[in-house]
């Protein structure tokens, strides 16, 4: 019986081209107990795989965080597979904005600690007492009220290129670092204020908003399905769009254009550019945004250290990469002061 991936990204892609099939692009959450993450994580494996699903799952105790694509014709099924899971009958999946086939290339389905890391440690805290869900047209009437503090609940490199206007937006690099410091900033408003959170999908400010109620806040709020699905709803009712920019996502696409607007820069030459990319440097692996004209001249490295890198011989390379297989956490996300334009 398979229970894991046995094909390369490029073999993958490959047979995506060959098929030549449309596949949707979505993802879904759901807090919930789970018993026993491990035999629930199989079960996903071994009937995802017959769909031809591929993506990045995590499994815990907390429940499901699932970012897909699958192939278009395979979606009733998916959901009927999902609508026979107790706790995901009739869950809200968000539709990408835009599609590409090539969005992810394996099916990884891993069990964690937690759905959303969150660096707590704290038995008394429920979240699943979240606060308020609110679409898009409530949504936009909340931020203007003037009572309201709108928190972006995501890290710095995805607001970088994107945001709502009037936004809080934290310069951190983790979930888990935002917590505390959105409470220390908004400790004397607790009463009073209004706090809404926003986030790419929902489930991380569905957490937060959990959190802060948890500890005081009485008036929380968050956007129901997230950017993804505000972005939906905006087009479908004609509404007023308060999001400025490019969605970043976690996959290969990397952003979801959502307004012409570029807010971002090329972090190496300083022209309006919101293209994020990974150094070409396995042992660098840098994210960082670049735009066309560096990526040529810099062979869509992060600097002229890992473009010389880049020129060495295989071998030569992977020797120095030994002993970094989590060379990716070498840098933080468009952290590295080789980039001159960073802001």
């Amino acid at each position: 019986m398979q229970l894991y991936n046995t094909l390369s990204a490029k073999e993958r892609a490959a047979l995506l081209e060959e098929a030549g099939q449309d596949r949707l692009t979505l993802s879904f959450y759901q807090y919930a107990k789970i018993g026993n993450p491990e035999l629930f994580r199989n079960h996903l494996f071994i009937k995802w795989n017959e769909l031809q699903v591929l993506g990045r799952i995590y499994v815990a105790n907390e429940g499901i965080n699932a970012q897909l694509s699958l192939p278009a014709n395979q979606f009733e099924a998916f959901k009927e597979f999902l609508d026979g899971i107790y706790f995901l009958e009739d869950v809200r999946l968000n539709i990408a904005i835009e599609h590409d086939l090539k969005s992810f290339l394996k099916l990884k389905v891993k069990v964690r600690n937690k759905i959303v890391a969150d660096g707590l440690n704290d038995e008394t805290f429920d979240v699943r007492n979240k606060g308020i869900h609110v679409d898009a047209e409530a949504f936009n009437a909340l931020i203007e009220d003037p009572n309201t503090v709108l928190v972006d609940m995501r890290n710095h490199y995805e607001s970088e290129i994107g945001h709502f206007k009037n936004a809080v937006t934290p310069d951190v690099d983790t979930f888990r670092d935002s917590l505390d410091i959105i409470e220390e900033q908004l400790k004397d408003h607790k009463e009073e204020k209004k706090l809404v959170m926003y986030c790419t999908g929902g489930i991380r400010c569905e957490k937060a908003s959990a959190y802060y109620k948890h500890k005081g806040f009485k008036n929380v709020f968050q956007l129901e399905g997230g950017i993804i699905e505000y972005a939906r709803q905006v087009e479908n009712k004609g509404l007023d769009n308060k999001f400025i920019g490019k969605n970043f996502v976690f996959d290969h696409r990397r952003g979801e254009r959502i307004t012409d607007d570029v807010i971002a820069q090329c972090h190496q030459c300083g022209t309006a550019c919101d293209n994020h990319t990974n150094c070409e440097n396995e042992a660098c692996h840098l994210l960082f945004i670049q735009c066309e004209e560096c990526a040529k001249t810099m062979d869509n490295c992060c600097s002229t250290e890992c473009q010389e890198i880049i020129k060495l011989p295989f071998e030569e390379q992977k020797a120095l990469r030994a002993g970094t297989h989590n060379s990716n956490k070498i840098f933080k996300k468009g952290r590295s002061e080789k980039l001159k334009f960073k802001k």
